[in-house]
């Protein structure tokens, strides 16, 4: 119960890792707010984690107001954001020069303006509390630069960069901004960005040479979200079995 009754909001959390991270927050005490674009998916995970969703696209500023809208009217304060919503799973790996512009500037709406709108959306009711915690996903593909699919590396170099820059600016008011790099993590979403091959390479290029999974996360999100870090902020803390140092 190490985020008991704090609020917490979790974007893209419908599905994968999101949503097990939702799971994990309930289990500690948190009352989870589900923003999710997939109303089915989204009502499914607030059911079972008996928490509150809100449907939610994060590249529509008022869409983001509303979540702290809804979340404020509902529970009164606001603890925890999760930045995880992205464009990842339905990816079609190619050269970058062959990445259409619609569909660059589509993933960066969600995998970084939307980094930035809903921080910029809960930051007022932190800013009014004196505390709150923001943890942005980024990715290990930016300490690898993995090729063929360059707006997806593009958009996590970013996130780690704006946590850095949300550090310093959000400190001052008892708000704390820490980023996670995941590994090559395997949920129920499927996706082609990793070829059975390749994910015995990486597999076998780790330190610690076994799959990882969601609960691999978990402990890392729960940590970053709670009391125990409260003097740490603008990190990258890396979560990949050794397959990168940072």
């Amino acid at each position: 119960m190490r985020l008991r009754d704090k609020v917490a909001i979790i974007t893209g959390a419908g599905q994968g890792l999101g949503r097990a991270y939702a799971q994990r927050f309930a289990r500690e005490g948190a009352k989870v707010v589900i923003a999710e674009l997939n109303a089915d998916k989204g009502q499914t995970v607030a059911s079972e984690v008996k928490g509150h969703f809100v449907r939610t696209n994060v590249a529509d500023e008022a869409s983001c107001n509303q979540l702290a809208a809804a979340t404020l009217d509902r529970y009164g304060r606001i603890d925890i954001l999760v930045n995880n919503a992205a464009i990842f799973s339905t990816i079609k790996m190619r050269p970058f020069w062959e990445i259409a512009l619609a569909e660059w500037d589509e993933l960066m709406s969600v995998n970084v303006r939307g980094v930035w709108l809903a921080a910029k959306a809960v930051v007022p009711q932190m800013r009014k509390q004196g505390s709150g915690r923001i943890v942005n996903i980024s990715s290990g593909v930016v300490l690898m630069g993995r090729p063929n699919y360059l707006h997806y590396v593009a958009s996590k170099g970013a996130v780690m960069s704006m946590t850095r820059a949300m550090a310093k600016e959000l400190g001052e008011f008892g708000i704390n901004v820490n980023a996670v790099t995941p590994g090559p993590v395997y949920t129920e979403v499927p996706r082609d960005t990793v070829t059975p091959e390749q994910r015995e390479t990486m597999i076998r290029a780790q330190s610690i040479k076994r799959a990882a999974a969601p609960q691999d996360l978990e402990g890392t999100m729960v940590f970053l979200c709670s009391d125990d870090a409260a003097f740490i902020t603008g990190q990258t803390i890396n979560v990949d079995g050794g397959l990168n140092f940072h």
